[in-house]
């Protein structure tokens, strides 16, 4: 193939990964429009401008990675009744009705299978460079003080208490336990935050990570303090 020709077939391939990507943020961009969870559009948004970043610091498929990103809470199975293979069996359907190829949909469905945090005892299953890119940019956004808010506006909408020191957190063992609990917002801070830094997969997102996890440090102890009347 010549030169010429070769950059035609790349041009064209780029154009229709582009409407792909359109498409697919004005599909997620309204299925998400009224969440008040911190699963919301906005929350897809940022974990997607990362993610971007990562993959091009870690050499990651740009393509896949955008597409995982914007699908990977579209059925999340905290709001799908536990079930696991609710965003991916979605994110394949969204993906056959614009045509994209069935290896790409199998690369995007396996990501957002895997994607999610499932318990401190629970082993990492992503198996993909752009799966750890995603899991990475995800894992970030629940760190810092949009992660704070985001647990706060979670913690609320599921009618948890917001704090109790009678009760621990707990290192759940396996997912069933993790999707079963019904713990405080503070605990989820110990049973899922307070782990991420340690649990990321790229050196970018590790770069990342300091500040917002030393931010979630401070937040606790100010918490502390208040909850004390010691400030």
């Amino acid at each position: 193939m010549r030169a010429t020709e070769l950059e035609t077939v790349q041009s064209t391939m780029q154009q229709q990964q582009n409407e792909i990507i359109r498409r697919t943020e004005d599909f997620v961009r309204e299925t998400l429009k009224a969440d008040s969870t911190g699963h919301d559009w906005w929350h897809i948004n940022r974990v997607r401008n990362v993610a971007v970043k990562l993959a091009q610091a870690e050499g990651a498929d740009p393509f896949i990675v955008e597409l995982a990103a914007l699908l990977h809470d579209i059925a999340d199975w905290k709001f799908n009744g536990g079930d696991i293979a609710a965003g991916a069996t979605k994110s394949r359907e969204w993906l056959k009705a614009l045509g994209v190829d069935e290896a790409t949909q199998a690369r995007v469905a396996q990501i957002i299978l895997t994607v999610s945090f499932k318990g401190a005892g629970v082993e990492n299953e992503i198996d993909s460079l752009e799966g750890q890119v995603v899991q990475d940019a995800d894992r970030l956004d629940a760190l810092g003080a949009i992660g704070i808010a985001r647990t706060f506006a979670y913690g609320g909408h599921f009618n948890r208490v917001m704090y109790d020191p009678d009760e621990k957190p707990v290192q759940h063992a396996t997912f069933e336990q993790y999707k079963s609990s019904k713990g405080t917002t503070i605990n989820h801070f110990y049973e899922k935050l307070l782990l991420l830094k340690d649990r990321l997969n790229t050196k970018a997102a590790k770069e990342f990570a300091e500040h917002r996890h030393k931010f979630v440090e401070d937040f606790l102890q100010e918490f502390y303090d208040e909850w004390e009347g010691r400030k």
